[in-house]
């Protein structure tokens, strides 16, 4: 069976920079705690018969990393991830607004040298209310994510102060996902993480919404689809 075009390219690479930083394939081997076999199948163009997590470790163990691109329908599988992010924003938008709050979508910011931008910032100046949001269609690493927000949430009150004028006396840093099943899984697998750093859920996020009264931080499942009954009983 001939080698797949990819995994011949890899192995090219592996080889080249194993060269490069001088190491034997046995002693790559024992970095990456794999079997010099893994090496071998590797650099001889047969990655894909090893398992993905063996083949990091080998890269890694090298000073190099993987990166796996998927493509469907003739283009990068990333922009249905994108099409799903942007959806789950539109969701959002039209909840905050229903409820009073002036929204700005990407907000970028450049402060104290940090740069970045905030999926959606919420704004009701009538309560000196900010809405922190992050937007996630699904989980990458939670640490970074935490990290990223405390940087927002620290520079919030100048961010604010720029965009709208006034300094919030009351903030809301609420995670938005999509209410689906693979994602609760993954809140369910780190709740006592996700209960110490956002012990609001959906139901409290909603009222806080309506009334931001008091300082909150929530993970919000958002129904990606509108439910049409609700919706029916609404304008009912």
């Amino acid at each position: 069976m001939a080698n797949n075009v990819e995994d011949e390219r890899a192995g090219r690479l592996l080889r080249e920079i194993r060269h490069r930083a001088g190491i034997t394939q046995r002693e790559l081997a024992t970095r990456a705690g794999v079997p010099r076999r893994d090496v071998i199948l590797v650099e001889g163009g047969k990655g894909g018969s090893i398992s993905l997590d063996r083949a990091r470790a080998t890269f890694e163990a090298a000073g190099a990393r993987i990166r796996i691109a998927i493509w469907w329908g003739g283009a990068a599988a990333d922009r249905l991830l994108d099409e799903r992010h942007a959806a789950l924003v539109e969701r959002a938008v039209a909840v905050l607004r229903r409820r009073g709050w002036n929204t700005v979508v990407e907000a970028s910011f450049s402060e104290f040298g940090e740069r970045g931008s905030i999926d959606l910032l919420g704004a009701r100046s009538g309560d000196r209310a900010i809405a922190l949001c992050e937007i996630k269609s699904e989980f990458g690493s939670l640490e970074e994510t935490n990290r990223v927000l405390d940087v927002k949430e620290r520079l919030l009150p100048k961010i604010a102060e720029d965009r709208f004028g006034w300094r919030p006396i009351v903030v809301g840093r609420i995670l938005i996902v999509p209410s689906t099943d693979a994602v609760r899984r993954v809140v369910a697998r780190h709740e006592q993480t996700m209960a110490s750093t956002y012990p609001a859920r959906s139901q409290e996020v909603r009222a806080w919404l309506r009334a931001p009264t008091r300082p909150l931080r929530g993970i919000w499942f958002l129904s990606e689809v509108p439910d049409p009954n609700r919706a029916a009983a609404t304008r009912r």
